[in-house]
């Protein structure tokens, strides 16, 4: 990547000038002619520069403003959120009026002591209970929310109403942090997303914790760990509630089940399903914390571009810019999965066109789709039946077994696979059943 910087500066423009000729032949006399002035011809004060920085404001309020609080002055009521005179979401539905009479959310700050982050928290916070109050929610929950539960409110404000009162239901029962309530928000909002993946029909979208349990789960299928693997389908399996979920993760922790997928508790491979199939989630480039940079090659070169590959590449100095051994024209960002950041040298990305490139069933899948595959150069060797290797055949790049290039004689390849990237997409219909796999 090219860096570029521009030295931006007032344009200015070059006058030549000469002196004008003097005449001392002649004079001449000019007669000026004086037009009235007209006040249409003044020029008027130039407008004020519009502001470009718009500070934080917190929306709207919602929440209705307690019978105690609501014939109080502005000072009143600047003392009330000053020392904390009630409960959090009594006194939150104070902040947004006096924002909107002109107090600026920097100097409530001051005043009050309450940063603009923490403004925004109280007012959503507020709006999030009083529609959880609305749905119905017992007391013995909303109690729970009483001291600090603007933090866990604000973290499930994305849900609908039904999912919130189920959300604070389990989050009030298990005394979540908040750290915890944005997970479990995330695998609600991001369960919808996945339909079509691995073992998606047997969770049950209505409940919190087989949405929580299925993350957990997909998190196991990425982790080609056999110990980390198994913690995961274990905390899947703990907060997992429908009987078809605990199935499903059970049938992967035995891992003698024909249809579950990749390694048991004995750490067997079930199905020669080891190498995870992933689609990106829409945004979570964009939301991850860590990434992987990685060369991209394309399926049709017949092998030449991943021989060409670079090998060296890292992120150097304070701001991580990635240096490569050699020029490089295709690079490709993926999320920092445990499979990707376990390849420290050598790892290649081979894009393929057709997913139907990779030795899994089409009888039912016939349409085409773009997929990414991650291959570690540096294992070449044929050891695993149940590996994936990337072999260049009829000089075509594909993806086979271990076992079948044992028995055409192989011992080696272009490299081990280590994981299959799908695209991410809103359209989820028709997606891979669980026949679809060999």
């Amino acid at each position: 990547m090219l860096s570029l910087t521009l030295n931006s500066s007032t344009p200015t423009s070059t006058f030549l000038s000469s002196p004008l000729p003097n005449h001392h032949h002649h004079t001449t006399t000019i007669k000026l002619h004086r037009k009235p002035i007209s006040s249409a011809i003044i020029p008027k004060e130039p407008k004020p520069p519009q502001k470009l920085y718009q500070p934080f404001r917190p929306p709207p309020s919602q929440s209705p403003i307690p019978p105690q609080y609501r014939n109080l002055d502005t000072a009143e009521r600047l003392d009330v959120l000053t020392n904390r005179l009630g409960l959090w979401y009594e006194y939150a539905p104070l902040i947004p009026p006096l924002i909107q009479e002109g107090l600026d959310p920097s100097a409530l700050d001051e005043i009050t002591g309450i940063s603009g982050a923490e403004q925004n928290r109280l007012v959503v916070g507020a709006q999030v209970r009083e529609s959880l109050v609305q749905s119905g929610v017992d007391d013995e929950t909303l109690a729970f929310y009483e001291n600090g539960g603007a933090e866990l409110l604000y973290e499930i404000r994305l849900l609908s109403a039904t999912q919130r009162a189920a959300a604070a239901k389990y989050m009030a029962e298990n005394r979540f942090e908040p750290g915890e309530a944005n997970e479990l928000a995330r695998s609600i909002k991001d369960f919808p997303r996945r339909r079509g993946d691995r073992g998606w029909d047997s969770f049950d979208y209505t409940l919190p914790t087989d949405c929580l349990a299925f993350m957990y789960y997909r998190q196991a299928l990425e982790n080609r760990d056999s110990e980390l693997r198994v913690a995961a389908l274990e905390k899947a399996l703990s907060v997992a509630e429908s009987d078809n979920a605990k199935a499903w993760i059970t049938k992967e922790l035995d891992g003698n089940e024909g249809d579950a997928e990749g390694q048991g508790r004995d750490g067997g491979i079930v199905d020669g399903v080891k190498v995870p199939v992933v689609r990106l989630n829409l945004g979570e480039i964009a939301e991850a914390t860590v990434v992987a940079v990685l060369p991209v090659c394309g399926a049709g070169d017949r092998g030449k571009e991943v021989a060409e590959a670079p090998w060296e590449y890292a992120g150097k100095g304070d701001f991580g810019m990635v240096e490569a051994e050699k020029d490089w024209a295709r690079w490709v960002v993926l999320p920092a999965w445990e499979p990707v950041v376990k390849v420290k040298r050598g790892g290649v990305v081979v894009a393929f066109s057709d997913a139907r490139a990779l030795p899994w069933r089409v009888k039912r899948w016939y349409k085409e789709e773009p997929i990414l595959v991650v291959v570690d150069r540096e294992r070449k060797e044929v050891v695993a039946d149940d590996g994936f290797y990337l072999v260049l055949s009829e000089d075509e790049l594909k993806v086979e077994r271990g076992v079948a290039l044992k028995e055409k004689g192989k011992i080696e390849s272009l490299g081990s696979v280590v994981i299959v990237v799908r695209p991410p997409r809103e359209d989820t219909e028709n997606e891979f059943a669980e026949e679809d796999w060999e």
